[in-house]
């Protein structure tokens, strides 16, 4: 199926009190609506996210209807003087009046579909720069004019159904494969420096290199700088796989515990937060108290970049990490990797976990193709931190813990 192109649609960023979102108070019968009409903002069609930056929007009309569709009026307004501080700006208010103004938000986003009708995005987070909307409706609705608004209830309904997720921070994002990571490696020879190597990938996804996706809605980049004591799990067999403590910048540690026999695409994975335990019990936690049969590894330093990758198509979002684990004890010795792994999908509409693997392998066609044109990984691999560790002490026998 091929994308349609958003030149040939029209869109709007459609705008009303905010008592209509979260229903504080009844809809009453001469309240404005807002149409301001904006260039398509679609990365893709179809699409499930859609993120409008108001200052790239450019001059916009605005026009402020009743319900029943009169007119009330309308001005060409810049995109960044609609939401100066997230707050109605002057040329809104007046259009809707002193009583209006203070309570206007986005309600959605309003995408023309060819076949007739529109289509909803919801808002969910909204700032002065940007606002981020989901989509809400399944089949297109309300045909006709939009001035006639026959869109609006329905509109309207489809966001009371789904006020719970759609009204609560971060509520709109839903998890497949609970408790189970999905992750493709990609071991990095030589190995870049990660740092660079990871703004411009970020670069890349930004400038829309990887169809239909983008770096996650405000969350596109993050630093982790950890110490990790990994424990090699024997025994019991159902057990099998590895636990590796990791420090907290407060107090006490995170225990990650991995349960595979073979590196693997997708490994059964539980984090415990909150252990209060010094390195010297790490052991005897695992043997007497978790009852594993464990054999310590040497200690790693890790640096990891992590890119948030989202799918505008689909909601489903991906992290790209590169790091560089060093072992402390012989810095010298390096595992460099890139990651790709799924981690959670921002939808109100389920496309189901089918939907999420099929994604997840687009992109690794596109990851491999990047990394190898830069000659630092030609294919995937499920090589793992516990393997690495197996290796180095295999041909450095002194790097193993006493």
């Amino acid at each position: 199926m091929h994308d349609e192109q958003p030149s040939d649609r029209r869109a709007w960023v459609v705008l009303g009190g905010v008592h209509l979102l979260n229903r504080t108070a009844p809809r009453q019968p001469d309240e404005p609506i807002v149409l301001v009409r904006v260039p398509p903002q679609e990365v893709c069609q179809p699409a499930t996210t859609v993120i409008v930056r108001w200052n790239g929007l450019g001059p916009c009309l605005a026009e402020a209807l009743h319900p029943g569709g009169t007119r009330l009026g309308a001005a060409s307004i810049d995109g960044g003087e609609l939401f100066p501080d997230a707050i109605a700006g002057p040329a809104l208010r007046g259009l809707v009046g002193a009583e209006a103004g203070p309570g206007l938000v986005p309600l959605c986003y309003l995408a023309e579909h060819p076949g007739g009708g529109y289509h909803a995005y919801a808002q969910i987070r909204f700032y002065p720069e940007d606002a981020c909307f989901v989509r809400t409706t399944r089949d297109p609705v309300g045909c006709g004019p939009v001035e006639e608004l026959r869109w609006l209830d329905p509109v309207l309904m489809a966001h009371a159904e789904s006020s719970m997720l759609l009204n609560n921070h971060l509520r709109y994002f839903r998890k497949h494969f609970k408790g189970t990571e999905l992750e493709f490696k990609y071991t990095l020879d030589p190995a870049p420096d990660i740092w660079a190597a990871s703004m411009e990938l970020l670069k890349a996804l930004r400038e829309g290199e990887l169809d239909g996706c983008r770096p996650e809605y405000r969350e596109e980049f993050q630093i982790h700088h950890t110490e990790n004591h990994l424990f090699d799990v024997t025994g019991p067999e159902p057990q099998i796989g590895y636990a590796s403590f990791i420090p907290t910048v407060t107090a006490g540690h995170v225990l990650k515990r991995k349960w595979f026999t073979e590196d693997t695409f997708a490994r059964r994975e539980e984090l415990t937060t909150g252990l209060n335990i010094t390195p010297d019990r790490f052991g005897a936690h695992l043997r007497e108290d978790l009852h594993l049969e464990v054999r310590a590894m040497p200690p790693f330093q890790r640096v990891r970049y992590d890119i948030q990758c989202e799918s505008m198509r689909t909601g489903h979002v991906y992290g790209i990490f590169l790091d560089r684990c060093a072992l402390l004890a012989a810095p010298e010795v390096v595992l460099s990797q890139c990651e790709l792994e799924y981690l959670r999908s921002r939808s109100i509409l389920d496309h189901g976990p089918d939907g999420a693997l099929s994604e997840m392998e687009r992109i690794d066609g596109w990851l491999r193709e990047y990394l190898s044109a830069r000659g630092w990984a030609t294919e995937h691999t499920f090589y793992s931190k516990r393997s690495f560790l197996r290796d180095a002490v295999a041909l450095r026998r002194d790097l193993a813990p006493s």
